[in-house]
């Protein structure tokens, strides 16, 4: 009988890229010895992202890295980045022919240099409230002109030269210029829940959560951290109307973007000082876009929306959603303000992200209870006082080890609805 040979294992493709690219460096720049360990210390992991492929944090900078692409030119350098987007084209069939930039992923800093005195010795730190990718190494191809997104005067000419990638997570397209904005994968097991936060099989374990389609028409969310849409667009999946808040102009670009791709009307905002006396009302009277996001600080929202619902439109919300980390602490008072006050729906949910210690987790849940019992004493008035209950708290995915990304879902209800969610 005759055997048949082992079929042999596929070299990594950058692995590949890397071993036909040293065949045309200068034997005097690289010993047989070093050559094997160029391949071996190469990135052995990527990310596509049309047209980009991103490799992860550290990429090349392990000891012999440095000392050879020092010793090169830019031409040198750019035929080792175009051999490594040809063999990742090749490997994949997803990916398709078209990968064209190369760009290794630093993370996102939690401070960057204040701008307005960045030209200082010692520049001043700031928080990177905009969660802006400055640690982006960009290896290969043309990212866009250099300049500043924390201006919110970013023009569409700024935002046609740069460039914008894009990916698919549930089904949903999401878009965003990768120099100025991030893109967080890991969101991808919250964004699914939140999907089926009103099914029937989440249903089963908690009834009061189910909702048919039709119920869920003319009900609102709110996103008070909407980034390029990342929560935003999941409720939008489910058929509510969204109104959202984001400082980075850039982000509200992707957001934009990212809807008419999935076909969900969009209108844009710009908020500011020339703005803030106009009432939200005659902001957005006549609009009947799906998605409406204020380009401004969140801090406005509660304000916006109490003007909204005094002008007569109902505003049933049924969703807040409050999504930053470490801490969306700042938020969660207004948070409840637009849930509690008002036209507010007879229940709905806050969803509140934190960085927690995986040993801590109850008593941050026990503390976050606390904090709604006290404004559930304080708001009390007869029959429209309302009642919140971390009802649970959802693992997303590791932050540092044994620091975990939670979300703790607050069901909020008024005092006529008992504890199964039934009406008494």
């Amino acid at each position: 009988m005759l055997s048949r040979a082992p079929p042999q294992k596929r070299q990594n493709p950058i692995a590949a890229a890397v071993s036909s690219w040293l065949q045309h460096v200068e034997p005097s720049l690289v010993e047989p010895s070093t050559g094997a360990q160029l391949v071996e210390k190469a990135p052995k992991r990527w990310v596509v992202y049309e047209p980009m492929v991103l490799l992860p944090s550290g990429s090349f900078t392990s000891a012999p890295w440095p000392a050879l692409l020092g010793c090169l030119g830019a031409a040198q350098q750019a035929l080792l980045w175009e051999g490594i987007l040809q063999a990742i084209s090749s490997a994949s069939a997803k990916a398709g022919p078209g990968l064209t930039h190369l760009a290794v992923n630093e993370g996102i800093p939690l401070h960057v240099a204040d701008p307005q005195h960045e030209q200082q010795t010692m520049p001043t730190q700031t928080e990177n409230l905009l969660r802006s990718p400055s640690g982006l190494r960009m290896l290969h191809g043309d990212f866009g002109p250099a300049g500043s997104q924390l201006s919110a005067t970013s023009s569409q000419t700024d935002f046609a030269a740069a460039l914008w990638v894009s990916t698919k997570q549930n089904g949903i397209a999401q878009t965003w210029a990768p120099r100025w904005t991030m893109f967080s994968r890991g969101n991808v097991k919250e964004k699914a829940r939140l999907l089926g936060f009103h099914s029937e099989l989440q249903g089963r374990r908690l009834t009061h959560r189910h909702r048919s389609r039709d119920e869920l028409r003319d009900k609102w969310a709110v996103d008070l951290y909407a980034g390029i849409g990342y929560f935003v667009f999941s409720y939008a999946r489910l058929g509510l109307r969204v109104l959202c808040w984001e400082l980075n102009p850039w982000s509200v670009e992707g957001l934009r973007r990212g809807a008419k791709l999935n076909k969900w009307s969009v209108r844009v905002v710009r908020g500011g000082d020339e703005l803030s006396s106009i009432p939200t009302a005659e902001l957005v009277a006549g609009l009947d876009e799906q998605i409406i996001v204020f380009l401004e600080d969140n801090m406005e929202a509660e304000r916006r929306v109490a003007e909204f619902r005094a002008s007569g439109p109902t505003l049933d919300v049924l969703h807040v959603n409050c999504g930053f980390l470490p801490t969306s602490l700042p938020t969660w008072r207004p948070a409840w303000a637009i849930q509690t006050q008002g036209r507010a729906a007879a229940d709905g949910w806050l969803h509140l992200h934190e960085n927690v210690g995986i040993a801590d987790i109850e008593h941050r849940r026990k503390e976050i209870q606390a904090v709604f019992d006290q404004w559930d004493k304080t708001a009390e008035s007869g029959a429209n006082s309302k009642r919140a209950n971390v009802e649970l708290v959802e693992l997303v995915k590791t932050f540092a080890p044994d620091v975990w990304h939670c979300v703790f879902d607050v069901h909020i209800t008024d005092s006529r609805v008992c504890n199964e969610g039934r009406l008494t």
